[in-house]
């Protein structure tokens, strides 16, 4: 109180602006936290929105243009066959009778081949190592196996081999009751050993007969046929009589 009156005291600043300018910020701060924070809290919750990609395909070509209408061709004309040019050969007669005779042109010589003076019994122009008088002639191929010769057929010059066993015919008491009788001719074929191993019949009498008669002619037995050293099977005709004597 005294300074007060003594003038010696401090006073409070007079000037009323400066709080009011510090009030001011201080609210502004604190108005730009309010609306900044929550909007930094908001702002990290929002999802990040999706990269899309998008491919653009090239367009189609243009498809092709139609092809060009088919053209008829024009028939082809037959070309007419030339006629063959006369030959100008030598060789060719002259249509003309030629007025001087002119000597005929010499071959061709054989220098690269062949021996200087020939070679006895060589031929001109023959080969360096020839065979003397050309190649010998190839052997007559061999004869065939004997499993693959056809028989013989006897007669003329070949002789019918002599029988050494003959069987005569068995005449069936049948037959002979009904009279049957008659030839038959048989046609045998006979093997390299001279046994017989085919017979058929020719000409029949009847069946009975000629069964009886083929039973005989296969027991027959032949001497071996030999020609050129090697044994060959044969054909031969046998002729068989089945005959009755008739008493009085």
């Amino acid at each position: 109180m005294f300074d007060l009156i003594t003038g010696k005291a401090r006073h409070l600043p007079s000037h009323a602006g400066l709080p009011i300018v510090a009030s001011t910020t201080a609210q502004a701060l604190a108005a730009t936290a309010i609306l900044v924070l929550p909007a930094l809290f908001v702002a990290e919750q929002i999802p990040e929105i999706p990269t899309m990609m998008a491919f653009v395909a090239p367009p189609p070509p243009p498809p092709a243009p139609p092809p060009p209408p088919m053209q008829r061709n024009a028939p082809v004309k037959p070309v007419p066959k030339a006629s063959p040019a006369p030959s100008t050969s030598n060789l060719v007669a002259p249509v003309e009778a030629p007025k001087t005779i002119e000597p005929e042109p010499e071959g061709p010589e054989y220098l690269d081949e062949g021996v200087p003076g020939g070679v006895e019994g060589g031929v001109p122009g023959g080969i360096v190592g020839g065979v003397l008088g050309g190649l010998p002639e190839p052997p007559p191929p061999p004869p065939p196996p004997p499993a693959t010769r056809a028989p013989v057929r006897v007669g003329g010059q070949i002789q019918v081999p002599t029988l050494i066993h003959r069987v005569e015919p068995f005449y069936p008491p049948t037959a002979v009751d009904a009279r049957l009788q008659g030839i038959v001719i048989l046609e045998a074929i006979i093997d390299r050993d001279g046994s017989v191993a085919e017979v058929k019949v020719l000409r029949s009498a009847s069946t009975l007969l000629d069964r009886e008669a083929i039973l005989a002619v296969k027991q027959w037995r032949y001497q071996p046929l030999v020609l050129n050293g090697l044994r060959e099977r044969f054909i031969l005709t046998v002729t068989l009589t089945f005959s009755l004597e008739i008493r009085s």
